[in-house]
């Protein structure tokens, strides 16, 4: 059991239960889902700073893309149990943004991570830098702050 502070550290939780497609002969959760659940905290981030996407950056001549996921597997989930899926902004770069990804089970985290997302012109897939609405969103939330 890890200290309870470490689930804290994210305003972004979203608790779901393990699906029976989800596990595998082992009666745990398959390796690959998890990245499935990443993309699940992520998605609930933007409707939690008020930016769902694809409307919340609608405009701005750019679109995000996933260029990067790391997961560290330290325990497993099983059929039917609660699972904390979070998500927190940990770097915001000049064009890209590095997220935090976090799976608990009873405050026992089962699976750390990172997923780093680059905002690009959807046409020419060069970089662009950050919408200035989805970096002030980003910083009012992490720091705790009411969204509209």
């Amino acid at each position: 059991m890890h200290a309870p502070s470490e689930l804290a550290a994210f305003r972004l939780r979203h608790t779901l239960r393990v699906r029976w497609a989800e596990v595998d002969p082992q009666n745990i959760v398959f390796n690959g889902h998890y990245l499935s659940y990443f993309d699940i905290g992520i998605t609930e981030y933007w409707r939690a700073i008020g930016l769902p996407y694809p409307e919340g950056i609608a405009g701005t001549g750019g679109d995000l893309f996933a260029v990067r996921s790391v997961i560290n597997y330290h325990a497993s989930a099983r059929y039917d149990e609660f699972i904390d899926i979070c998500a927190r902004a940990a770097k915001l770069g000049n064009s890209s943004m590095t997220f935090e990804m976090a799976i608990f089970r009873d405050g026992e985290r089962l699976v750390s991570g990172e997923m780093v997302y680059v905002n690009a012109d959807p046409e020419t897939k060069k970089s662009r830098p950050l919408p200035e609405k989805l970096r002030k969103a980003i910083e009012a939330w992490e720091a705790g702050k009411a969204v509209a």
